[in-house]
């Protein structure tokens, strides 16, 4: 039978999981009856989860309710400055200590993730995969629990911009630069490749929101 200590940490893997596949979005309400329904988990761990997630800013209070919560503009681009600053550092020490073994994987994932395309959600989840190889590459823990915190708080983006027209191929495109810069050992290339390719995914991420806005007007 599993420990209380376990339950939290499954409860709040759980809650997290179904904010970053988009279970929940920005601005829903999450309420502990319905969760530890939904989960098959007693209330008191979803409780703490909750207060864990609340803690973290990844729920906000609305009166008496907890919501999920929602990046405004500024909060944005803040995000992404970080994120492209830290992901950048990840390619540059993954240039240095990265294994054949893990080259090769990324090159697969590069190839294998084509057959996403058309398909944001799949490409959203492949896309986090990639990252996520890319950091566990850099050989750096601290680093690796940063852009852990950092993309957390990309789950609270209720669209990925790899909905944008086009961006799919574009960003498998550049993925395959920054694996090839990874492969040379050449660490500046690849700081530079996969700053570049964030970037390039915010101005999607902003053309996606102007258009939208554009459409509720």
């Amino acid at each position: 039978m599993k420990d209380a200590k376990n339950s939290q940490k499954d409860a709040y893997a759980l809650i997290l999981d179904a904010i970053d596949v988009g279970v929940y979005r920005p601005g829903d309400r999450l309420v502990e009856s319905e969760l530890a329904e939904r989960f098959g988990v007693s209330r008191t761990p979803i409780r703490e989860a909750l207060q864990r997630l609340e803690t973290q800013s990844l729920l906000v209070r609305d009166g008496r309710s907890l919501i999920v919560a929602s990046l405004n503009h500024n909060q944005l681009a803040e995000l992404y400055v970080v994120r492209g600053e830290l992901e950048g550092l990840a390619a540059r020490l993954a240039a240095r200590h990265a294994t054949d073994e893990e080259i090769n994987v990324l090159r697969a994932m590069v190839k294998e993730d084509h057959a996403l395309l058309g398909d944001p959600s799949g490409m959203s989840r492949a896309n986090r995969r990639f990252h996520k190889q890319v950091h566990l590459a850099s050989h750096n823990v601290f680093l690796v629990q940063q852009l852990d915190l950092v993309h957390r708080s990309m789950a609270l983006m209720a669209t990925t911009s790899l909905a944008a027209e086009g961006r799919g191929e574009k960003a498998l495109e550049e993925h395959a630069a920054i694996v090839e810069a990874i492969a040379d050992h050449d660490g500046d290339r690849a700081y530079q490749a996969l700053k570049s390719h964030i970037s390039t995914a915010f101005e999607a991420r902003l053309r996606l929101d102007a258009t939208s806005f554009a459409n509720e007007l």
